[in-house]
């Protein structure tokens, strides 16, 4: 039975932990009743506090990062390279800003929406394999920034998915050189051997 992710799910102090769990989870959005979900299948986690490579860091209030320091159980969506909108779900509580960006999931229904959205011709990991890929398969933009994640249009279900400590890889973050030192923090995590991960 699939049950909606609670908001103590999100309100937790540890992030990393949090982003460990995720991956198993069902994202689910809903746009015009047009359903798509995927299993997440690729996370990373980011503190504002003590994380070189948040955003928030060093505990810095800006327009872009408001979302971050809101509750917890929102989506915290921005554009990247001015193109790519990267989902992200705020966790912890109000205030501390920490954040664990949904990097590639493996769909499981609405797979032709996905493949249409993509300008695909059939369903493989390049629908999804990426942040931004995944986003434009869901249908997320940053209109969508600030939603709630117990709301009808976008969510995440646990559908009772789980993988054992072994099946799930943990290696440092893409993309975050600049953080110096806490880029080496093995803060990302996979489903391991999948072939829906980024490459």
């Amino acid at each position: 039975m699939a049950s909606k992710l609670p908001r103590s799910f999100y309100e937790r102090d540890d992030v990393v932990q949090i982003s460990k769990e995720l991956i198993g989870k069902v994202i689910c959005t809903n746009f015009d009743g047009v359903l798509t979900k995927g299993i997440i299948a690729e996370t990373e986690a980011y503190n504002g506090r003590t994380d070189r490579a948040c955003h928030a860091y060093p505990d810095v209030r800006t327009a872009r990062t408001e979302t971050i320091y809101g509750p917890p159980g929102y989506a915290y969506i921005y554009l990247c390279y001015g193109i790519h909108h990267l989902f992200n779900v705020v966790t912890n509580k109000e205030g501390l800003a920490d954040a664990i960006l949904i990097r590639a999931i493996k769909p499981v229904e609405g797979e032709d929406v996905m493949v249409q959205r993509r300008g695909r011709e059939k369903l493989q990991p390049v629908i999804t394999n990426g942040p931004g890929k995944l986003s434009q398969a869901l249908g997320i933009t940053t209109s969508n920034n600030e939603s709630d994640l117990l709301g009808d249009i976008i969510w995440i279900e646990d559908r009772g998915i789980k993988f054992e400590e072994e099946e799930i890889a943990s290696s440092p973050r893409i993309g975050v050189d600049y953080a110096g030192e806490d880029a080496k923090l093995p803060w990302r995590f996979t489903i391991r051997d999948s072939k829906w991960v980024s490459k």
